[in-house]
């Protein structure tokens, strides 16, 4: 009897060294802050190699700072990858010259105190300089015929700023010593000259295939807003001269790409002033003739990347919904083509080789972070990844990764992300963790989710279903979704997370007592106001960068114009009192939901001060809560012993008042 006894316990103690073993093999903090990730990829005009940067982040012997970024090449058939750029040094936009040489940006402190374009050959070596920027090189491309590079550089500082500065007169004064983005044109065999005026800020440039124009995205004004709200198309002759606008009227614009004839350019912009992303393709005749939003109003997708495939097909690669896909669209005639994508692999944008029959990406799926793959043949697409690093997450457990739907308000359809515990049990009621994206015209992809500020798969391994919803507001579903909450902020947009949550109850997967919330920026104000206006409903919450009160965000933040237009659709001295009642400040008296306040204090987007009033206010109250202030952090977290702190404090947090 003894001796069955005793076996039963050692079978007892083996099955739950087992499970310990299983829920340990999870992803943790400490795995978070090692993982590397492809960042921009270019195939070469042959299509022979594909040059990549690699994020490296620092290990705790490194100086602080931001991860490293690393440049290789790798053949496109597959191989060993040849390190061109290493840590210490880092570099950036690898882009293949028409020479065959592949170019990038430094900083190499035995060259120039300052980025410049430099160049190797395709073994990565013969390192070569080509530009002298006195502040900088920004963004570079060379002419199809390579006779010239083009270049944008921040104005320096002027001598005698710095002597004044020297002496302490370094006031900070509105509306003054405003530096511009200029565009620079350097022959190959030649000096650089500025063909842009000083008072006018370049934001994004094209060379045309003849190499004797540029079209440029431009504007009078600086900053964020300027960026995002106010720029124009404009084509500029290479010398400087005859500049005449394509597209002026205020709205979100991106990235420009011309047709092979030079006829036309293919660029991403909204439908109107109020569209909050530049998601629809605009075909713009470079005549000056007329403009063209391709768009159809009932696509439910946001473009992302446009590039000709010839004089009349454009090719594009969109988000849809929690997927991406790449498609083409012949500008003569109605309709689009699926080239591939819809599945498992998340790409963003791609590049061409120089006949336009395959191209290199950089692509994540569930189980791992952007990696090098490429499609040799655009007719039979077919993905094939060509890196694999980190390794070592093949022999960790992943929570099982879904996309789901349910009915929101007004019963329209809304769809998320949704991660299971990695020790996930059948018929068991979990805590849940939302991890609500920011924006609001942000997205959840069914692909790698996981980053310090949203620890997705490591909050899975601490036992927890996350939920990352994409409300109405979401990009991914076109101008009408995205638009769906104007004038609503808090408003059914937040009713579709806490539908999404009663779906989940009614799974039986949750326990609705048991639910927390954590994001950043606008998934930060979600998190406010779910600890606030809805307290009834959360135990926690943590909240990054968050907004907690909507009229002193306005005059804080710098994006006053964007964030009014293309989320409120509305300035707020136009209608203070929504405004402040849907501020998560405005409910204090409701409130009893602990809420940890974490922020960044170089924050430019959303100033520190909406946090420390939101914790100021909540110890007046005497609800629970913390303040954490991270020193050089902007709109994120980009320090390895910030991103852990942070990371720890989530599980903490969330383990003592959630789990």
């Amino acid at each position: 009897m003894k001796k069955v006894t005793f076996l039963l316990l050692i079978a007892a103690l083996f099955t739950a060294l087992s499970s310990v073993q299983i829920y340990a093999q999870g992803l943790t903090a400490d795995d978070i802050v090692k993982i590397e990730s492809v960042g921009s990829v270019a195939m070469s005009p042959n299509g022979d190699h594909v040059a990549y940067t690699l994020s490296v982040p620092r290990t705790e012997d490194d100086d602080v700072g931001r991860n490293f970024s690393e440049l290789y090449i790798i053949p496109a058939d597959g191989g060993e990858a040849i390190n061109v750029i290493e840590k210490p040094n880092g570099a950036g936009s690898p882009n293949w010259g028409p020479d065959g040489r592949l170019y990038f940006t430094s900083q190499i402190s035995d060259h120039h105190n300052q980025t410049q374009v430099y160049s190797v050959n395709r073994s990565g070596e013969d390192l070569q300089k080509h530009t002298d920027a006195e502040n900088g090189v920004s963004s570079y491309q060379w002419a199809q015929d390579g006779s010239a590079i083009a270049y944008t550089s921040l104005d320096p500082v002027s001598d005698e700023q710095k002597e004044m500065d020297e002496k302490g007169f370094d006031m900070i004064v509105a509306g003054e010593n405003v530096r511009y983005m200029g565009l620079w044109v350097q022959p190959r065999d030649g000096n650089a000259t500025r063909i842009t005026p000083d008072d006018l800020y370049v934001y994004d440039f094209s060379w045309a295939p003849n190499g004797e124009q540029l079209a440029v995205r431009i504007s009078e004004k600086t900053g964020a807003d300027a960026d995002q709200m106010y720029t124009r198309y404009s084509v500029i002759n290479r010398d400087g001269s005859g500049m005449r606008d394509l597209m002026d009227q205020p709205m979100k614009k991106g990235a420009m790409s011309w047709s092979p004839d030079g006829t036309k350019l293919a660029v991403l912009a909204g439908k109107v002033y109020s569209d909050p992303l530049p998601q629809r393709l605009w075909v713009l005749n470079t005549d000056g003739s007329g403009n063209r939003d391709l768009t159809p109003d009932d696509w439910e997708m946001t473009i992302e990347w446009a590039g000709w495939q010839d004089n009349r097909t454009v090719l594009f690669t969109a988000v849809q919904r929690s997927v991406t896909t790449l498609n083409s669209m012949r500008t003569d005639r109605e309709g689009i083509t699926r080239i591939l994508g819809g599945g498992d692999e998340i790409f963003r944008g791609i590049s061409l080789n120089e006949r336009k029959t395959a191209f290199a990406a950089s692509v994540n799926t569930k189980l791992h972070p952007n990696e090098v793959y490429v499609v040799n043949n655009l007719r039979r697409a077919n993905l094939e990844r060509l890196t694999h690093h980190n390794e070592w997450l093949n022999e960790k457990e992943f929570g099982e990764q879904t996309s789901i739907t349910w009915a929101g308000a007004d019963d329209l359809e809304i769809e998320g992300i949704l991660v299971k515990p990695v020790d996930y049990r059948e018929g068991t009621r979990y805590p849940m963790i939302i991890l609500p994206h920011g924006g609001p015209e942000g997205i959840s992809l069914n692909g790698w989710n996981t980053r310090a500020l949203y620890p997705a798969q490591v909050l899975a391994n601490e036992g927890y279903v996350v939920f990352e919803p994409n409300y109405r507001g979401s990009g991914g579903r076109g101008t009408a979704f995205a638009s769906a909450n104007h004038r609503d902020l808090g408003g059914k947009e937040f009713e579709d997370v806490l539908l999404g949550t009663d779906y989940l109850d009614e799974m039986e997967l949750i326990d609705p007592e048991r639910v927390g919330m954590s994001g950043t920026s606008y998934g930060g104000y979600f998190s406010a106001w779910a600890a606030t206006r809805y307290s009834d409903r959360f135990a926690a919450t943590i909240t990054f960068a968050g907004l907690s009160n909507w009229i002193s965000f306005m005059g804080t933040t710098d994006i006053p114009h964007e964030m009014s237009v293309v989320h409120w659709d509305l300035y707020w001295f136009n209608n203070p009192g929504q405004n402040w009642e849907r501020s998560p400040v405005a409910w204090l008296n409701h409130a009893d939901t602990p809420i940890l306040v974490a922020h960044g204090l170089a924050d430019d987007r959303v100033h520190p001060e909406q946090s420390i009033q939101l914790h100021q206010f909540l110890e007046m109250k005497e609800i629970p809560t913390g303040l954490v202030l991270y020193p050089r952090e902007p709109h994120g977290l980009t320090e390895r012993a910030h991103q852990l702190d942070f990371m720890q404090r989530v599980i903490d947090w969330f383990g003592e008042r959630v789990k």
